[in-house]
């Protein structure tokens, strides 16, 4: 079997269409439609339903596509591990993460293994949007959630407990909340799709449904009305950090209840061929996590 056109079926998968893998493998669609055709002839399956509008993967060319993105990683890690040479990482690590978390810690961690590795080179798309990591032929996913290892491929690389802030002069013209009770009655700045925030008492879920004047759709500008002083925001540890080590916000320590527990994951298509280059991201990820873990003890904080 091609290697390469195995390669360029995992492209048309990413990109849904024959003249946009044309122009990412830098051919014609005639010549992506004539390799398409010879691989699903050696296969002896139809992989893509075609028509002049839509392209879209058979049942079988969705039970090829895993198999392709293993080729593919087999075929990286092999040639991995006999270009480097002992001189360092090498290839395209493709990295999809959230918005905030993407600035503030995947950038820092990549920047670090380029610099260490010149033959490197780092595709990252962010995005708040979950991404299908292989279909998009992606490496590594990094994704902020709660979840247990065996619910997909991954692995945990940091805390990133939910926080509750409020900025300085907040605290200082209306007081501060002591229980969720109290919470309720303070304007609350609500991220889009969070009308509840999430809460354990006793180790159980205890979701509280907040209210207020201003919503916003991305953690960036919850982040800076809650800096201005709109009101009180749930936002996890990573995306505050800074703002709370700078003393533009404080923590708001509940007597009733604690903030969820969420980790930072990274999530993988395949544990099987893994190549060097994401086993030595995610373990700089990780090395990041523990570095920065959240320390409540060690920051300001709003106590009841």
């Amino acid at each position: 079997m091609n290697l390469a056109d195995v390669a360029l079926f995992r492209a048309i998968a990413s990109v849904g269409s024959l003249s946009a893998a044309a122009r990412e493998m830098g051919t014609t669609p005639m010549l992506v439609s004539r390799r398409l055709a010879g691989l699903e002839a050696e296969l002896g399956a139809r992989l893509f339903h075609r028509t002049t509008r839509s392209l879209s993967l058979t049942p079988e060319g969705e039970a090829f596509l895993p198999h392709a993105v293993t080729l593919i990683e087999a075929r990286d890690s092999a040639l991995d591990s006999i270009s480097s040479g002992g001189s360092g990482l090498s290839g395209v690590l493709k990295i999809t993460a959230p918005n905030v978390i993407g600035h503030s810690v995947v950038v820092p961690v990549v920047a670090e293994l380029i610099a260490d590795n010149p033959a490197l080179r780092v595709d990252l798309t962010l995005s708040d949007s979950v991404i299908d990591i292989a279909t998009a032929g992606l490496d590594v996913a990094v994704r902020v959630k709660q979840m247990k290892p065996s619910d997909m491929i991954a692995t945990r690389v940091a805390d990133n407990p939910f926080t509750l802030i409020a900025s300085p002069g907040y605290v200082a013209r209306f007081g501060h909340p002591a229980t969720t009770e109290d919470l309720v009655s303070h304007p609350c700045i609500k991220l889009h799709a969070m009308d509840t925030w999430p809460f354990t008492r006793g180790g159980e879920p205890h979701p509280v449904r907040i209210s207020g004047a201003f919503s916003a759709n991305t953690v960036d500008a919850v982040r800076a009305a809650c800096i201005a002083g709109v009101g009180i925001a749930m936002l996890t540890y990573w995306d505050v950090h800074k703002q709370i080590a700078h003393g533009e916000l404080q923590r708001i320590v509940l007597a009733d209840v604690e903030p969820l527990e969420v980790g930072i994951w990274a999530v993988f298509p395949t544990r099987t061929q893994m190549p060097a280059r994401v086993r030595a991201f995610i373990d700089a990820l990780r090395d990041r996590g523990l570095r920065g873990s959240p320390n409540p003890l060690s920051e300001q904080a709003a106590h009841p």
